[in-house]
């Protein structure tokens, strides 16, 4: 009877197992699908980005493919409005009271998670996958896929993806509570067999610089950070000029492949202020005194997680030790 009964524990727990293991396999095969469909249909889509607190704003998002060429725009609706146009790897910024322009990359900086979106095999190191169900949003069938953090130090996300396209309709970001930190949804989505006509009216010479990145790696590596989130890594390091002070200040920015966290690394000066955080919605801004140094923490991940980060940098021996 013991041994039957045992049988039946394990039958149970590799069923489970089987059934985790194709949820798995089934919500990757829907981020392929959205990625694949991100980049190579031509779609005009009106979405909303909506905070915890109500605030919200809405965006136009249109791409194409010319040529073979990748093109995009990214349009704030509201207010006195902020315009970004990619060129296959050219993106150029359009801001008020800020000079146009133009960076490398592959992806526009929005509200969107664009490395996910890029390329979603990237966030498996970090986040569990799962399909949840079928329902409806902006009136079109959907898929609804959860991503929840494996070590639990990040905020989960619920993503609903159109069945017939694969194109994102919705994504929540959530806390451990299951509230909606913040919400993106689409409202209007148009696939087309032709581009947007807005792409045939850019003159690409007439498009701002690109501006290449001045990295001086002799100052740049003075400082490590010696814990992260699983699946984060330190995808970028520079220098930035605050622009209240004009204090040259070391940055370091992280990813998972969702969210991107800014980390800002400066010699404590005299009457610098106490430690403190500040949390709007899914942004954490996070600001201690560790060391010699004053570490700010930015981005969509919980308080507590921030700190960690910042109390975990010190200073890179091995880099300074080789300096001349």
């Amino acid at each position: 009877m013991l041994k039957r009964g045992a049988l039946l524990v394990i039958l149970v727990l590799s069923c489970a197992s089987v059934a985790l293991a194709d949820t798995a396999h089934s919500a990757k095969a829907w981020l392929e699908k959205m990625s694949q469909a991100l980049h190579s249909l031509n779609y005009r889509i009106s979405f909303v980005q909506l905070q915890e607190n109500g605030d919200f704003e809405p965006y136009l998002w249109r791409h194409a493919v010319v040529d073979g060429v990748e093109m995009e725009h990214l349009s704030l609706q509201n207010g006195p409005g902020r315009e970004v146009v990619r060129i296959g790897d050219r993106v150029s910024y359009f801001e008020p009271n800020v000079p146009a322009y133009s960076l490398r990359s592959q992806v526009i900086n929005g509200p969107l998670p664009a490395e996910m979106l890029r390329d979603p095999t990237i966030i498996q190191q970090g986040y569990d996958l799962v399909t949840v169900g079928r329902s409806r949003i902006s009136g079109r069938p959907a898929q609804q896929l959860r991503i929840v953090s494996k070590d639990k130090s990040r905020y989960g996300f619920n993503l609903w993806l159109d069945q017939q396209t694969g194109l994102l309709l919705r994504m929540d970001m959530m806390d451990p509570q299951g509230r909606a930190l913040e919400q993106i949804q689409v409202t209007s989505l148009q696939v087309s067999a032709e581009p947007d006509e807005y792409f045939t009216r850019i003159e690409t010479a007439k498009l701002p610089d690109v501006i290449e990145r001045d990295v001086n790696s002799g100052t740049i590596n003075r400082w490590q950070i010696n814990w992260l989130p699983a699946g984060m890594q330190v995808v970028r390091r520079d220098t930035h000029q605050l622009p209240l002070t004009g204090a040259l200040v070391d940055y370091i920015m992280l990813s998972d492949g969702l969210i991107d966290v800014s980390v800002y690394l400066q010699k404590i000066q005299s009457g610098s202020g106490d430690d403190g955080w500040l949390r709007h919605s899914g942004d954490t801004l996070l600001s201690i005194q560790q060391g010699p140094l004053e570490v700010t923490v930015v981005g969509k991940l919980p308080p507590k997680t921030a700190k960690a980060i910042a109390e975990s940098v010190s200073l890179n021996t091995a880099a300074v030790s080789a300096r001349p």
